[in-house]
């Protein structure tokens, strides 16, 4: 008794990656869940089509440094006796 092999076949996916990638250029800011329901899809297979093309989700374009509280033991109220 022989075991054959299958022919390989590569297997459909529901995201085409052109049509993610110029959603991500039209809808910058979108949420995943958004982009999920207009693909329909469930949010993490959005997270993965764009982990899989190396995109990286940043709703905020300031710095992290711009966003830091100010160090502890300085304040800017001004206290009246």
């Amino acid at each position: 008794m022989a075991i054959e092999s299958k022919a390989s076949t590569t297997r459909q996916r529901k995201i085409d990656k052109s049509e993610l990638i110029k959603d991500v250029e039209q809808y910058p800011d979108a949420y995943q869940k958004e982009r999920a329901e207009r693909f329909g899809v469930c949010q993490k297979a959005i997270w993965q089509a764009l982990k899989k093309l190396g995109l990286t989700y940043k709703k905020n374009s300031t710095s992290s440094e711009s966003r830091r509280k100010r160090p502890a033991g300085i304040s800017t109220k001004k206290t009246t006796v």
